[in-house]
Order: C-alpha cells, then structure tokens, then sequence
C-alpha cells in the first residue's frame, strides 16, 4: 500500500508541474494581447506578477518533492530513532512537532523570498523583519501549546478507543469549528488591531443591510492589514456570538461606500444561501474518507517506512498525504465553490446593484494585481472563484473578448 502512496504522490507532483507551465505559458501570450478588464499598466504587471509567482511554485514543488524522498526514504526513521520517550502521547508531540518545525525551517527561504522580495516586488509587502519575526514568534506559540494539546489528544484517541479514526473524526472536526469560532477573537488578541469603524456613516449602511438579510454579527471592525499588506479584502470571521465583519483598512480607503456594499452583498449571498453550512458539510465529508484511509493502513506501510503503528506515526503520515488525496479532490470541490460564486455574485448585486459589483470587482482587481485570465486546466484545478472574465460575463458587463477568443485558439489548435 505504500507502493500506492508513493505513486499518489509523483502522480501530484507531475500535475502541479505540468500546470504550472501550461499556466506560465498560457499567460505570456496573453500578455502580449490586448488588454482586458485591468489597465494597460496593471495588466502587464498582473501578468508578470503571475509568471514568477507560478515559477517559484515549480521551485517549491521540486524542492518538496525532494523532501517527500528524503522523508518517505530514511528522514523518518532517523527521526524516530532520535526520539526515546516511552509515554505515546508525550513521543506524538515531540516527533509530530519536530517534523513540522524541520519542514517549516527547510520551507522558510521560499516564505521569505515570497514577502520580502517578490511581493515587495510588486508593491503587495509592507513586512519589515521585526513584524515577520514577531509574527512567526506568537505563530509558534499558538502552534506550540494548542497544536501540541491537539496532537496530544488525537494520540489518546488513537491508543485507547476500537474504532478511533470514527472518535477522531469528531474530535478534529469539533477542533476546526472551535477554531472557526475563535479565529476573529485570536487575530484581534495577538496579531491584527481591530477598530469600530471611524466612517459612522458607512457603518450605519453596513448595519441597515445586515438587518435586512437577518445576519447578526457582534460588530463592524476596521483592522489595519495594511502594516503587512497592501491587498483589499474583507470577510465575515466567527461563528455563533463571534460573529463579525471585517472590513481591511486597505478596503475601506479605495471603495466607495455602495461598492463597499456590493461586496458585502455578495458575502452575505453565500450566508443567504448557505453555503458556509455546505462548505462546512464538505469538509467534514473530505475529513471523514481521510479518517477512514489513515485509520485503516496496512501494517506493511509502517514496516517499509521502519515506524511502529502507534499515534506519532500515523499522524505524520496524515500530514505528508492528506494534501496529495486533497488535490485530487480539489477539481469537484472547486466547482462547487465556483457555482456558489456566481450565486452570491447575483445575490450581491441585486441587494445593492450590479453596477456597484462591477466597479468594486474592478477596483479589487486592478489594485490586487489578479489577471483576469488563466488556462483553463489550471481554473479547473484551483479556482475556488470563477475567471474574472466570466464573473463580468455573468453580471452584463462588456468585456472584450478578442484576447480571450485569440487565447483559446492558441490551445485548442496547436
């Protein structure tokens, strides 16, 4: 069964590989057409920006490719063999946190190079060393005493209960929602500043078009995401009484109060339609088949890794494999994600107006710097939204479609 991980895995890494190129080369000739949807300006540097960012994915996935050799082949053992604790659950944490500590130190060239250099770059960055440090301490904190709790517990699932990839199933999914719960709660505590939004008046429309869809939230909040990054963004954090909208600063500078509206419209589509309960439903069926696969591995696997079958060892196993079995799973899901998207674009610019959607969607895509266009092998792999091109499509706006019909004859007629 290990011969079949094994070739999972080169089968993932040859796909991320070969979508990647076909990405890198579908954009450098659309760079060369006609702009669409982005200013001239903005859609060459989105183009750019685009190309090296799917190069330094093909570094990456070479680079952990190397290590999934290095681990699968002896960095396992060597670490177990390192390791002398006798108690189950205390070997777990320590083997399962040394593991991910090795991968982070191993990973963290290309995370600085990505902040430092490339999204610097591209104007995205305002991360100075003594934030990434500071960050990075409080992350490992966090990691540290609740990764470690989790680990921990997990283990004494494992080793006490008959059927506990079921047990650990719900363990882990009550986890993920606690997190969910508490995610808005632990940002404002230990990394983001969160403020009453200043603009009363915006607050006031804010709050008139939460009652008329009947989502209560504790708050509208203003957080300063602009010390670490200059994207727009904005979302609804928490669960239950946690609830609340979060508004980046960079966001609420560069739109208009209705096309601030019109995005929030589209946000409060996917609660009116909820989709957040589908999107939980989902995970939880993608969490349980992977319980089920880790809780029922064939001794064999652990003999040709040289690991006993106890806790610390199946969790890692979790880790290297799961996101592979995640991929092959991403196409169906992202289509589920991309119809919902479409929905909730309807849905927003009807509560407000599409024409408000439209200059919000614009205004977010040139100051994100997101090429509106992309191979269409690499939108069926990894895109949660739908195109640009097709969301304009979709909301009646004019969109030249030369660049794009020009593109897919440059496919489909090679």
């Amino acid at each position: 069964m290990l011969e079949i991980f094994v070739i999972a895995y080169c089968v993932y890494f040859f796909f991320t590989i070969y979508t990647s190129f076909m990405q890198i080369g579908y954009v450098h000739k659309a760079r060369t057409l006609r702009p669409i949807i982005l200013e001239n300006e903005k859609y060459i540097e989105a183009a750019n920006y685009s190309i090296e960012k799917e190069r330094l994915s093909i570094v990456s996935s070479f680079y952990n490719f190397l290590l999934f050799i290095f681990w699968i082949g002896f960095g396992l053992s060597i670490l177990d063999s390192l390791i002398s604790v006798e108690s189950y659950w205390l070997k777990a944490i320590v083997y399962v946190d040394l593991f991910i500590i090795i991968n982070w130190l191993l990973g963290l060239p290309f995370d600085l190079y990505s902040t430092f250099k490339l999204d610097k770059k591209y104007g995205f960055s305002n991360m100075t060393p003594a934030l990434f440090v500071k960050d990075t301490i409080k992350s490992g904190i966090l990691f540290l005493v609740f990764g470690s709790a989790v680990i921990g517990g997990i283990s004494w699932i494992i080793t006490n209960l008959q059927t506990w990839w079921i047990w650990g199933f719900v363990f882990i999914f009550a986890v993920i929602i606690l997190i969910n719960m508490l995610y808005p709660v632990i940002r404002d505590k230990m990394f983001d500043k969160f403020e009453p939004l200043k603009d009363k008046e915006l607050e006031e429309k804010i709050n008139t078009l939460l009652s008329e869809v009947g989502f209560k939230s504790s708050g509208v909040f203003s957080v300063d995401a602009s010390k670490r990054d200059n994207r727009l963004n904005a979302y609804f954090g928490g669960l239950g009484s946690t609830k609340r909208v979060v508004l980046f600063d960079t966001l609420v500078e560069k739109l208009t109060h209705n096309e601030l509206l019109a995005v929030l419209g589209h946000e409060l589509g996917h609660f009116k339609n909820g989709d957040i309960l589908k999107n939980i439903g989902i995970m939880g069926a993608v969490m349980f088949v992977f319980f089920a696969i880790f809780g029922n591995l064939s001794e064999a696997i652990f003999l040709g890794l040289s690991l006993q079958n106890e806790p610390y060892a199946i969790i890692t196993l979790f880790l290297i494999f799961s996101p592979i079995l995640s991929f092959f799973l991403m196409p169906l899901i992202s289509l589920i994600s991309r119809h919902n998207e479409y929905a909730a674009d309807e849905f927003g610019s009807n509560l407000q107006s599409k024409e408000d959607l439209v200059n919000a969607l614009l205004k977010l895509a040139n100051e994100n710097k997101s090429f509106p266009l992309s191979h269409p092998l690499y939108i069926f792999f990894y895109y949660s939204h739908p195109p640009l091109v097709e969301r304009f499509k979709e909301l009646g706006y004019d969109v030249n479609e030369e660049s794009e019909e020009a593109l897919k004859d440059s496919i489909f007629n090679k």
